[in-house]
C-alpha cells in the first residue's frame, strides 16, 4: 500500500531549484540554479526529499565537465544533474490518455503519496516533473530516505542476481568493491539467496562494513593477491560467478578465479573500459561472459513495476537494508563535496543530498 494521501492538488511553484553546470571545468562549476517548472500533461510532479548520488552521476558529470556544450550528443548548457530521487507527489497528470491507462491506474498514484524516481538526468531538483512510468510508488513503511538510498543500486543488484547470473543456495560469488553502495546491495541479496559471499575492498574499515552486510570473506586487494586468496577460500575450485564493476584493472584476473562453467558478469568500467574478449578465453574452462546494462532490464512499464514492487518487498522483509554513508546539504557546495568524495573512493554505502523544506 502507498502512504496515506489526499486528492487535493497542491499549488505548484513557477520555478524550481536544481543542481546543474553551466560551463566546462572542474567540480567548482557545479551550481544550484533556478529554472522554470513546466510539467507536461502526462507528467507527475514530485516534491523531492532525498537525492541519490551514484557513480553513474559522476560519469555523466565528468563527460559534461570536459566536453563542450552540445558536442557528442551532450545537451546544451545548463546541464541538469541527477538520475535518482525520492519524495511526495504534489500534482498528477491531466492527460486523459494517461488517466485511462490500465498501467497508470494499477499504481494508484495520489497527491501526497510517497514515490521514488529514476530518469536519465535532471532530478536533483526540489521539484521534478516526470512521465508517470518513471515515478514509482513506495509503501507506507518504507521511508523516503530508504527509498532514495536503495532504488537504483537495489534495482541493479536485484535484477543482476536474478537475470545476469541467478544466484542460488550453495553458490560462491565474488563481488568487487563490495563496500560500495552497489556492492553492499549485491552482498546482502546474494547472502539472502544462500550464497557464500567473497568481496574485495581497499581498507579494513570498509571490510568490516561489508562483513556486517552479508560478506563472508573480504579480500584487501591492495595487500593481498585476489586470485590466490579466492582459490584458497574455495579449495582451488574458484567461484560460480563474479560481479565486477571495476573494469580494466580486474578483467584478466577474473578468468583465473572462476570455476569451470562459471559466469563473469561485467557491470561497469570504473578503472577503464574492459579489453576485447577472445572466444578462446571462455572456451578454456567453458566460461560465460555477460555485459549487462541495467536499463535494459526495465524497458517496459510492467518490468519497472515488477522490479520496484519486488525491491520494496525485499526491503520490508529485511533482506535489503539501506547503508547511508552521509547526507549532504542540497547546495552547490554539498553537491560538489558529494561528487568529489565518491570519485575519490572515500565512501562506503550511499550518498544523499537532503532537500530541506522551504
Amino acid at each position: 500500500m502507498s502512504s496515506p494521501a489526499t486528492s487535493t492538488p497542491v499549488s505548484l511553484p513557477l520555478t524550481r531549484s536544481t543542481i546543474a553546470i553551466n560551463r566546462t571545468g572542474n567540480y567548482s562549476v557545479i551550481e544550484k540554479i533556478t529554472l522554470p517548472l513546466r510539467p507536461h500533461p502526462s507528467d507527475i510532479v514530485v516534491k523531492t526529499e532525498y537525492l541519490g548520488i551514484n557513480f553513474l552521476d559522476t560519469v555523466f558529470l565528468l563527460l559534461r565537465l570536459h566536453i563542450r556544450s552540445g558536442a557528442y550528443g551532450q545537451p546544451p548548457f545548463p546541464a541538469e544533474l541527477g538520475i535518482e530521487a525520492s519524495g511526495t507527489v504534489v500534482a498528477l497528470p491531466t492527460d486523459p490518455r494517461v488517466l485511462n491507462n490500465p498501467d497508470y491506474k494499477k499504481r494508484a498514484y495520489t497527491v501526497g503519496s510517497r514515490v521514488a524516481l529514476l530518469s536519465q538526468d535532471g532530478v536533483h531538483s526540489d521539484y521534478v516533473a516526470l512521465p508517470w512510468d518513471y515515478v514509482h510508488p513506495v509503501p507506507q513503511d518504507v521511508s523516503s530516505k530508504v527509498a532514495g538510498a536503495v532504488l537504483l543500486q537495489g534495482l541493479t543488484a536485484l535484477s543482476f542476481v536474478e537475470e545476469a547470473y541467478p544466484v542460488k543456495k550453495g553458490d560462491t560469488v565474488l563481488i568487487h568493491t563490495v563496500a560500495g553502495g552497489t556492492g553492499l546491495m549485491f552482498a546482502q541479496l546474494s547472502k539472502a539467496r544462500g550464497a557464500t559471499v567473497i568481496g574485495t575492498t581497499s581498507t579494513k574499515e570498509k571490510a568490516e562494513i561489508a562483513k556486517a552486510h552479508g560478506a563472508d570473506h573480504v579480500i584487501l586487494y591492495k595487500n593481498e593477491n585476489t586470485v590466490q586468496r579466492v582459490l584458497e577460500l574455495t579449495n582451488g575450485d574458484g567461484v560460480d560467478a563474479v560481479f565486477d564493476g571495476v573494469g580494466k584493472d580486474t578483467f584478466y584476473a577474473n578468468f583465473k578465479l572462476l570455476k569451470r562453467k562459471g559466469t563473469f558478469v561485467s557491470l561497469g568500467d570504473a578503472s577503464g573500459p574492459v579489453p576485447h574478449i577472445s572466444p578462446g578465453m571462455l572456451g578454456q574452462n567453458n566460461l560465460k561472459f555477460i555485459r549487462a546494462a541495467v536499463p535494459n532490464y526495465f524497458v517496459t512499464p510492467d518490468e519497472r513495476y515488477h522490479y520496484t514492487t519486488w525491491l520494496w518487498k525485499t526491503v520490508q522483509e529485511g533482506k535489503l537494508k539501506a547503508v547511508v554513508h552521509k547526507e549532504y546539504p542540497f547546495t552547490a557546495q554539498g553537491a560538489q563535496d558529494a561528487h568529489r568524495d565518491l570519485l575519490a573512493s572515500k565512501t562506503s554505502g550511499k550518498l544523499l543530498l537532503k532537500v530541506e523544506d522551504n
